[in-house]
């Protein structure tokens, strides 16, 4: 059975940390749908076509030597099930899907939208984020809820979007996404 790694991500705007996920899932995955997300969590984003454009760049940064990682704007959707069922539509079984989390969400899951029916259809990828130490009692309540899951064995670099937006630091991001930011006048202060 094919596995296919569901990769949403705020990518408000997506770093390097960004680029390294990706790269380390396309070396384990036969396929990797990735999109930006549209979190009802998150009300002060960037619009979203603008974080989806700065995501695709990205995947177009690795896609010469990894062509199965492929932005879907169409799975971004305010609740995962949701997502889920999208992708469903678009692969039916046999495939098997992992959804990949950041290890800051793992204490945060028991109160997503019914958790039960998304744990039931997916393997959790957890991946380590630094400052975001994986509690065993989130686990544990993980397991209770029925969840499956895994952690990466992937080290990122100690980078996030909420940096950038606070500093601009242009090293924490790719060229491409710093061009078009730049052309797009975004995040300015």
């Amino acid at each position: 059975m094919d596995r296919i790694a569901l990769f949403g991500t705020s990518a408000d705007p997506p770093t390097a940390g960004h680029h390294t996920i990706l790269r380390w899932l396309a070396s384990h995955y036969d396929h990797v749908a990735v999109w930006a997300a549209d979190n009802p969590l998150k009300p002060q984003q960037t619009p979203l076509d603008h974080r989806m454009m700065m995501l695709d760049l990205v995947v177009q940064d690795i896609q010469w030597q990894y062509p199965h990682v492929i932005c879907y704007p169409d799975l971004s959707q305010p609740r995962t099930l949701h997502t889920l069922e999208r992708a469903r539509q678009r692969w039916p079984h046999p495939i098997a899907f992992d959804l990949v989390i950041g290890s800051d969400l793992v204490g945060q899951l028991p109160r997503w939208h019914r958790i039960g029916d998304l744990l039931a259809q997916v393997r959790l990828l957890i991946v380590p984020r630094p400052g975001y130490d994986i509690e065993r009692e989130d686990l544990a309540a993980l397991q209770e809820l029925g969840g499956d899951y895994r952690v990466a064995d992937l080290d990122p670099p100690a980078v996030s979007s909420s940096h950038y937006r606070e500093r601009g630091d242009r090293t924490l991001i790719t060229p491409p996404v710093a061009a078009y930011i730049a052309q797009q006048q975004l995040y300015a202060s």
